[in-house]
């Protein structure tokens, strides 16, 4: 079967289709649940919180964690990302981050240089913006107060060695952007040593927008940054110190949220293999004047891929895929200036690919004979 938009090549800025259980999920709530989260005891509002909770649970899981209270949920990955950067109690002032980090990093990083003289440092990277481990185990990290990695460029899909780069790190934190990773690549915090994981839900989760979180192992290292209600400690201005309370003020999401559990417990099979991948790359690097963003080991390649045209610009040819061929997709910088520029695709920027569990792999043939036209 079919799904609604099989041309759909979005789904890194968000996922569509989501599976069908979500919209029931959200108009489930909005038409008979209805109760709050953590503020009442009636039965609506049991079932409210025993759904956040379960989904907790579920979070927990797929990021790799035992530690399912130290989960809190967010608006959004940026939030989360922003929790940790401007909580985080800075000693020596230097920041190492990686060659494809979103501006949901280095916004808020770029402020505390600016404000605070935090000192950002790019560890060095290949050409397709892994970290090179071997360079980075030859510079002296000992005065590194936090590192950052986007596990998934939302670029060309380059998945970084997490396992590897936190062996290398020792006891150095780390945070960890999976916005584009989490319920695509495997995530195994506990095993990793990750100290920090932030996530959105309407990506590879395949849930609503306005949905995300954060995983803290060590709470204490981040000073909460939203301040408010949270229907626990009610007697006190002071912030609760328990989690998850101490990160959640505010009544959350709650439609959007029975939404990603839906997601997370209705998740589809993929229906294309990395091998469909692998002969998508291997046909777009045939096509003349056709410069292809991804990564350089297909062990390492995410579901998204950039492609620039020699003699197209990138929002022409993206125009003349979905006018011609019905292909939507993304076009420009992403949100990732500092990754275009290593990637040497700024400021043209680039068209980007990204799939969907319902891809098949006729799909992919389909984008990839629609590219061939357009630029030949």
């Amino acid at each position: 079967m079919r799904y609604p938009s099989a041309r759909y090549f979005d789904n890194a800025a968000t996922s569509f289709p989501k599976p069908p259980q979500v919209a029931e999920a959200v108009a489930a709530y909005f038409n008979e649940n209805g109760g709050s989260y953590g503020r009442s005891s009636y039965p609506r509002a049991f079932s409210a919180a025993r759904a956040v909770e379960q989904l907790r649970d579920h979070m927990a899981a797929i990021i790799g964690t035992a530690l399912a209270e130290n989960i809190v949920f967010t608006s959004c990955a940026t939030m989360a990302l922003n929790t940790v950067i401007q909580g985080f109690s800075w000693k020596h002032k230097r920041v190492l981050h990686s060659a494809l980090e979103h501006n949901a990093v280095m916004r808020p990083l770029h402020m505390l240089q600016q404000k605070h003289g935090i000192c950002l440092e790019t560890m060095p990277a290949h050409s397709d913006g892994s970290v090179d481990l071997e360079k980075l185990a030859q510079q002296d990290l000992s005065k590194v107060d936090l590192v950052v990695v986007n596990h998934q460029s939302n670029i060309n899909g380059v998945i970084q060695p997490l396992e590897m780069l936190r062996a290398l790190l020792g006891d150095l934190p780390v945070l960890v952007d999976a916005s584009q990773s989490l319920g695509n690549t495997p995530v195994k915090a506990d095993a990793w040593g990750l100290d920090f994981v932030a996530f959105t839900g309407h990506k590879s989760l395949l849930g609503p927008t306005g949905t995300g979180g954060l995983f803290l192992r060590n709470p204490a290292l981040v000073k909460t940054l939203i301040y408010g209600g949270t229907g626990s400690a009610s007697d006190s201005y002071e912030m609760p110190t328990s989690m998850p309370d101490r990160f959640e003020a505010g009544t959350p999401n709650l439609a959007g949220l029975h939404g990603l559990l839906a997601a997370v417990e209705n998740k589809p099979e993929y229906r294309y293999e990395r091998d469909d991948v692998a002969a998508l790359l291997t046909g777009l690097r045939k096509i003349s004047g056709l410069s292809v963003y991804a990564a350089a080991d297909i062990e390492r390649q995410g579901p998204v891929v950039s492609v620039a045209s020699n003699h197209l610009e990138a929002g022409a040819f993206g125009d003349r895929l979905y006018k011609e061929f019905g292909i939507e997709t993304r076009i420009g910088l992403h949100c990732a200036p500092l990754a275009h520029r290593h990637l040497g695709s700024f400021p043209a920027g680039t068209v980007r690919f990204a799939f969907s569990p319902y891809h098949q792999p006729e799909d992919l043939e389909y984008l990839l004979e629609a590219v061939r036209k357009v630029t030949t």
